[in-house]
């Protein structure tokens, strides 16, 4: 297990790798890649029981589909400091021919993608049915998903969510990250989704908050809580409260990083703010 400084320098070298791959290619999506850093350095690295080679069977281990696939920048750095590939393979991100693509795809054979997610709304679905896939091969290992709270305004998640409780998939947990921004703006500006919580529990969820969604001693303890949770006939929500741009100042707090990338002086102030801990690739 590693210690808690050591996560904290696995998620400011994430954040380092995050700018540097929008940057370079000046496109793609900074602001809730940053935002759900501490997430999925917690995920990968205390909370998952997964397999250090990767295979597209997923079998005897936890599974993650990511559904709000425009945050590959944190996702692939992860994955690559996690070890399922080179970390130099990061210099290709949106690049042509490069398995690295601004969202995520599967024809390529990028370990640790296990689904194609840009059109959002779907990955709730997909990790259905892989919870109950692995409940039929009688495997008792966890399915893990993160989408948007924006995403949440898509009709498929409702359909997905609310087959989940009544078919009681409790081997799923799904985290939401509630940052309340999206590419227009606020979501409360764009559509209102009014109480997301009170929405999951009239559907069947238990629901557990995480009030500090970029603090990793919470986010660690509460996908945990999930898991101890699980198996008992709902499936989990768990809402993350997350922070869009968090770790770099002038991202914080605004929908406007969403999809735009740092020109050579916001990199440059970007970098100064996060520390390179375990070496740029």
């Amino acid at each position: 297990m590693a210690t808690l400084q050591e996560l904290e320098n696995l998620v400011t070298q994430v954040r380092r790798d995050i700018v540097r791959q929008v940057h370079k290619v000046n496109s793609g999506h900074p602001g809730g890649s940053l935002g759900c850093t501490e997430f999925f350095v917690a995920l990968y690295q205390e909370v998952m029981n997964r397999k250090e080679i990767f295979d597209m069977n997923g079998k005897d281990e936890d599974l993650f589909f990511l559904s709000n696939g425009h945050i590959s920048p944190v996702f692939y750095s992860v994955l690559a400091r996690s070890g399922y590939f080179p970390v130099e393979e990061l210099s290709t991100f949106r690049l042509l021919n490069s398995r690295l693509q601004g969202h995520p795809t599967t024809h390529e054979g990028l370990p640790g993608i296990r689904i194609a997610s840009g059109s959002l709304g779907q990955g709730i679905s997909v990790a259905i049915g892989a919870a109950e896939a692995k409940k039929l091969n009688g495997d008792s290992h966890l399915v893990y998903a993160l989408c948007g709270d924006g995403e949440l305004q898509e009709g498929q998640n409702w359909e997905a969510i609310m087959y989940a409780a009544g078919n009681k998939v409790d081997n799923l947990i799904v985290s939401i990250d509630l940052n309340g921004q999206q590419i227009d703006g606020s979501t409360d500006n764009v559509l209102p989704m009014g109480n997301i919580k009170a929405k999951f529990e009239a559907f069947g969820w238990d629901v557990i908050s995480i009030a500090q969604g970029n603090n990793l001693t919470s986010i660690i303890d509460g996908l945990k809580k999930a898991k101890e949770q699980s198996g008992n006939g709902q499936p989990i929500c768990v809402l993350l409260h997350t922070i869009m741009g968090n770790g770099v100042d002038f991202m914080m707090h605004t929908h406007a990083w969403h999809g735009k990338a740092p020109n050579d002086e916001q990199l440059e102030m970007a970098l100064a703010q996060n520390a390179e801990t375990l070496g740029d690739y």
